[in-house]
Order: C-alpha cells, then sequence, then structure tokens
C-alpha cells in the first residue's frame, strides 16, 4: 500500500464510484436474471433447448452470424 494520504474530495470520489459500481453490477444482474427467465419461458414455448438460444444470442451479440 502507498503511504498517500487522500483528502475528503478524494474519499468522496472514492466512495461515489464505488457506490456507482455497486449499483451498476446489481443492474448486470438483475438483467441477467431477467434474460435468463425470458430464454427459459420462450424455450420451452418452442420446444427447443435454452442453451441453443443462448449460442444464438452470443452469436448475434459478436456479429458473427456469417461464420455460422
Amino acid at each position: 500500500m502507498s503511504d498517500r494520504t487522500y483528502g475528503v474530495e478524494e474519499k468522496a470520489k472514492l466512495e461515489r464510484l464505488v457506490n456507482e459500481g455497486v449499483t451498476v453490477l446489481q443492474e448486470i444482474e438483475d438483467l441477467n436474471e431477467g434474460l435468463k427467465d425470458t430464454v427459459k419461458a420462450v424455450a420451452e414455448e418452442l420446444n427447443i433447448k435454452p442453451s441453443l438460444i443462448n449460442k444464438a444470442i452470443k452469436i448475434a451479440q459478436k456479429g458473427d452470424w456469417a461464420a455460422h
């Protein structure tokens, strides 16, 4: 660790960043859970494996349709 001393302004900036980071990570977790539930529901409705839909989502995200 450093022997550096942080002032009030720097501590406040770090605290804001940590709080915002926690919020962002929670939002990501919530969105992932919602996507998982949606994929599962659609997979059941269409009688296909959720993993196939998840694979298609990952391919689409990478813009890699031509390779598949």
